[in-house]
This record gives C-alpha cells, structure tokens and sequence, in this order.
C-alpha cells in the first residue's frame, strides 16, 4: 500500500507565549489606541501611535460549526472599539459554494469596521464556480490599501478546482509586479496576507517570495494551518494565525494584530478575552525588517535555508524530446485541450477560448465569453462545445469560432461536456444535469435533483450516462430519457470522498472509479452493483482507459502508475511501474493515445509509459505549475494545459515512439 506524506511547514518557528508587560518597554502593548483606518494614508514609516486590527482565517462557513464560531468573532470584534479593520487569510468557507459564500457575506458584514478579505484553497478547490462566485460576491479576490503607516496586500493562491499544490496565478503575479512597481510602492512596509505558508506547498512559491524580498516586506500573514506558528520564509517574516473555527477541544477565536513603529505583536482572543502576546515581528529603521531584533524575540537566529528552486534536469536525459511551441495566455487554465481538426481548442480565467494550430501554435480564431471558462471543451459535427461560469452551454463554429447557439443554465459550470449521438450532457451548478441537442441547443432533457455540483467530464457508455458529483455519490442516468437508472456512494459518506473529479471509464460491462479515500471501485454498469473495491494501490482521483479498453490505469498518490484487468473478479494488475515522480495528488487523468500512456503532474512533469508494459519511455518537465489532463495528438504529439496559463504541444523526434 503506498504511503502518502504529509505536506510540511518549512522551518516553523517555536510559538512563544510572553506576558502583556514583556512588550512595555518596547511601546507594544496590546490595547493602544487605534491607527488609521483601512485605506488612510500613512508616512514612509509605521504611525507613532499603533494600529490595531483583528485577524481571522480559515472560518470555513458551511461546515457544522463555521457559521456560528464566526458569528461569534464579528460580535466580539464589534464589542472593542479600537479595532481598525478586520483581515481575512481564506478558507472562508468549507465548500465553495455560492450559498455558503452567501451566508459568510451576510456575517461578515455585520462588522462595524472595514474588512479585506481573500479566499483559501476550500474557497476554490471544492467550488462549483471555481471561485468565481467569491469575486462576483466580494467585488475582487485579492486586496491593496494602506494603513498606519503600512501597506497591506492581500493575494491568494488556489489551487483552482484541481487537487495540488498552490500556485499563485500569472494573472495575480502580473498585479502584484505592477502594484510593487508603483512609485513610492517601497516607501511603506508591506505586510503580504496569503492563505498557504510562503514555501513549496506553493508550486511557485519563490516568484512571490523574491518580489516580497525585494520590496522588502515587513512580514507575512498566512493561514492553512489552523496554529499559531512562527515562520521563516527565506529570512522574511512569516506569522500563521490560528483558526477562527473551533474545535471539540479548542474555543473558537483569532488573532488581534497591534502594528507600530518598532514591529507587529500577535495576540490570541478567545472567550472573550485577549491572551498574553505570543509573538513578535521587530521592526528596524524605517518600518525595515530586523532579523536579530526577532530572534530576541524568540524567533529564527538565521534565516531559514532556502528551498532549493525547480530542477529541470530531467529534461537532458531525453534529449529527443522537447516543445515544439508555446502559448502563453497570461490567465489560469484549469482545463484540458480538445483537438479540433488541425487545431486545439482551450479555454482560460479571462473568459477566452481559443482555437490554436497544431503546427504552430498560432491562433486560428477566438471566442470571447464575460467569465472564466474552466470547462473542458468538446468537439463533434462541426461544433465547439463548452460551459462558462457565467452559467452559460456554449457551441461555437470549429473552424470560424463564431457562435452557433447559446442556452443559459441557473448557475456556473465547471464541467466538460460529453458528446454523443448528436447530444451534448453536462452538468451545471443550478444542480440540474441536461442533455442539448448539438444541431440546434434544443432541450433534450434535463434531470434535476443532483446534490452537489459536477465537475468531471460524463462516460456515455451503453445507453448511460455516469458521472460523479461533490455530493458523494455517482449518478448514472438513461441516455435517451435522463431517468435515474441507479446511484453508488462508497462507504465514506463526506462530499469531500466523493468520485467526482474522475473522469469515469467503463470496459467489460462495468465502470471504474478512483475517489480520494483512496479506494478503486468497479460498478456493474447495468445495475449499480458494486462488485468490488479496494484501497491495495492508494489511489486518489486519476484514471484512465486504454484504447483497446484491455487496460484500466491508475495512479497511486506516490510514484506508483498501474494497470488493471477490467474482467477480473478483483483488483489485479497487469503491470505496476514505479515511475520515480515522487508524491502526486494531481486529479489529472491518464490518456493513451497510439499505445502510448500519457499523465501530468502537479508539479509539471510529463510521463510517457508504454501502455502494454508500463516501461517509462520519456519524461518532459513542462514548468512548474500542475499539468492538466494531457491531450495525445499521436504515440509522439501532446498537448499539454496547465495553471500557469501555457498551453504547449511536446513532441517525441525519431523514428521509434
């Protein structure tokens, strides 16, 4: 059984409690009075006179008890008259579901001072708008104003939809490059307000890192880890606050942030009460960082060593192999190419989609929709089809990419649709699943009633139609009526084991499933009967089908791609390749294409296994940024998205593929 190893906190920092009368001869006490308000002017150095705000992170709204234990910090924040504003590190919610960005909306703004806000990876990752819904609800998803002599910038780092690590955006790195480039941007210390720890956890980590360096920055806040840490990031600052949600053995509370001329002192209040500071930011000349100033106070005596950056050496191992072009589209892509004749077809976070040439990478045409589009496209009959979180199904001409028709649904979609007998099927965020005539966008049907959203592209296999969703179960409705035929849930009953982000495969009359219990499950396709199950290759949500549908293929959460006989009474392999890429919860699923087995990482790199043997034939290091579901164009062509926002076609030289 593979082990699956726990993302670590890079050099935490031991929590140091210090009495409120510690800080005295420093002038930090806790409970001066309060600075400027959220967006007042400051000097080139922190205000003589503190500021004082209230931090909250990982409120996780939604959950059993989110709602209530934030509801009970707004009212203890709003009983203390000297807090200036309020910060929120993500994880507002549990799901991010527009019902529960709703209801942390309507508590937050109970607040009587100002607060900013950004989201967490719950915000984003389990969110039936990849997050676009915490935009459309707040107005923006990332936060720049000055304070008491500080300047706060707020930026969160997903991951969108996919399961992997976070990765700050380009489009939000482009921001954060040109709001730290602005004249006078230095003159004031930066306090950066993310959600993840600032280390590799973040795919990307050092791009942000070593602007903050440069500015440089007066400390980190960050969330995620629900404790209260000391952190070094590289020599810069790093806090993690607690979390606002408690626990059966923890009270629910925050942090309370007093800022001033000489550093930051961190506080926790629960119960009501502010308990004594645990820990300290010194500040030096002009609001600068003083590293030995922190380590007196119970800080890093030396900078954590760096965390060695990205290494593309694998490349040189298989020199016969290399990018044939590059699109570099500036926004989020969290979905997989469609080939499209001779071109791929994609779409990306600024609402574009874009047919480009798979000679070249040129573009053929574009499509311009108002919201993100993190559907995966579908192609067939001379048509284009796609969902946008705007709610809207899309078809759009493959060769000119103009519209052909447009249906609108109640609520965002994230799903690729499947195409089949001239009938597209796709779930949308109303939780209503519908099958539209590809010739004209004319309602076939529609089957409400799903409990959570749909995020996976549907199997239409046998005259059904299987999918997943985030609420636990796998529906399989009639192809030509959209009736229920059966549902399957496993045995843990949380949204969050659900079998909704892989793709499902059907061969010998059953489907196949992997789900992040870990558990492989094959579900008689007539019936729903399940015939077996088992965790033996700790799997998590890849999946994948050889084209001859001989083989079902698996990925395990380390190092580990499988293939499995489909007309087995059980789990049993046909070839297990420990192909060395470490630990991998990527939700990416694995394509074959000319017997050549295709899968990409979280962290960028590509395999190609043979899909007879499972012998590793190449791999490829794309960036750095997790790869979504690869596109095989041929055994030696393919088209590769990833988070990052490129879109690259990777191609094999020589003869033997």
């Amino acid at each position: 059984m593979t082990k699956m190893r726990r993302r670590r906190v890079l050099a935490v920092l031991p929590v140091v409690l210090l009495a409120a009368g510690a800080w005295a001869g420093l002038g930090l006490g806790l409970g001066g009075a309060a600075g400027e308000g959220a967006g007042g002017a400051g000097g080139a150095a922190p205000a003589a006179a503190p500021l004082r705000l209230a931090w909250l992170s990982d409120t996780h709204v939604g959950s059993e008890r989110g709602a209530a234990d934030l509801r009970a910090s707004v009212a203890d924040i709003n009983k203390q008259a000297d807090i200036a504003f309020v910060l929120v590190s993500g994880d507002v919610t549990d799901m991010g579901l527009y019902r529960n960005f709703r209801e942390a909306k309507d508590i937050l703004d109970g607040l009587r001072v100002p607060y900013h806000i950004i989201p967490g990876n719950h915000d984003t990752k389990w969110s039936d708008s990849g997050g676009s819904d915490f935009r459309r609800m707040w107005g923006d998803d990332r936060f720049d104003f000055e304070a008491g002599g500080f300047r706060f910038i707020g930026l969160s780092q997903g991951p969108v939809l996919r399961m992997g690590d976070g990765h700050f955006a380009p489009q939000d790195v482009r921001w954060l490059g040109e709001r730290l480039a602005e004249a006078g941007a230095a003159a004031k210390p930066v306090v950066f307000v993310t959600h993840y720890p600032l280390d590799p956890g973040i795919d990307n980590w050092y791009v942000v890192l070593d602007m903050l360096k440069a500015v440089p920055a007066a400390a980190v806040l960050c969330g995620h880890g629900h404790a209260n840490r000391a952190l070094d990031f590289e020599g810069l600052a790093g806090v993690m606050g607690r979390a606002t949600i408690g626990t059966k053995d923890t009270a629910p509370g925050y942090t309370v942030v007093e800022l001033g001329r000489k550093g930051l002192v961190f506080a926790e209040r629960r119960g009501g009460k502010t308990r004594p500071p645990w820990h300290r930011v010194a500040l030096g000349k002009g609001g600068r960082p003083a590293a030995s100033r922190r380590a007196r106070a119970g800080g890093a005596a030396n900078p954590a060593a760096a965390p060695p950056r990205p290494d593309f050496a694998v490349n040189a191992l298989y020199p016969d192999v290399e990018a044939r072009w590059r699109f570099d589209a500036g926004w989020t892509i969290a979905s997989s190419a469609a080939v499209s004749g001779d071109t791929v077809v994609v779409g990306d976070a600024s609402g574009a989609v874009r047919a480009l040439r798979t000679a070249d990478g040129s573009v053929a045409w574009e499509f311009r929709t108002d919201d993100p589009v993190y559907s995966t496209p579908a192609v067939g009959e001379g048509r284009v089809v796609f969902g946008g979180t705007d709610g809207a199904v899309y078809a759009v001409d493959a060769r000119k990419g103009t519209l052909v028709w447009k249906v609108q649904t109640g609520g965002p979609i994230v799903s690729g649709p499947a195409v089949a007998g001239g009938v597209v099927y796709i779930g949308s965020g109303d939780r209503v699943f519908r099958a539209i005539r590809l010739a004209t966008g004319g309602l076939v049907w529609s089957q409400e009633g799903i409990d959570g959203f749909v995020e996976a592209r549907p199997l239409v296999a046998a005259g059904k139609v299987v999918f997943g969703a985030w609420d636990g179960r796998l529906y399989a409705l009639e192809a030509e009526t959209g009736r229920v035929a059966w549902t399957w849930q496993g045995e843990k009953t949380s949204p969050f084991y659900a079998p909704a982000a892989c793709w499902p495969v059907a061969a010998a009359g059953r489907v196949f499933i992997v789900a992040p219990d870990h558990m492989m499950t094959a579900v008689e396709l007539a019936s729903g009967r399940e015939l077996w199950g088992t965790d033996n290759i700790s799997v998590r949500e890849s999946i994948g089908l050889s084209e001859d549908g001989a083989r079902v293929y698996v990925r395990a959460v380390e190092d580990v791609i499988a293939a499995v006989d489909p007309e087995a009474d059980g789990q049993e392999t046909v070839w297990e390749t420990d192909a060395g890429f470490g630990e991998d919860i990527n939700s990416a699923q694995l394509a074959e294409k000319d017997g050549v087995l295709f899968y990409g990482t979280k962290n960028g790199l590509l395999l190609a296994l043979d899909g007879a043997t499972g012998a590793v034939k190449w791999k490829h290091r794309v960036g750095v940024a997790l790869l979504n579901t690869v596109t095989p164009v041929s055994g030696r062509e393919v088209v590769v998205t990833d988070h990052d926002g490129h879109i690259t076609l990777i191609f094999k030289k020589g003869s033997n593929l």
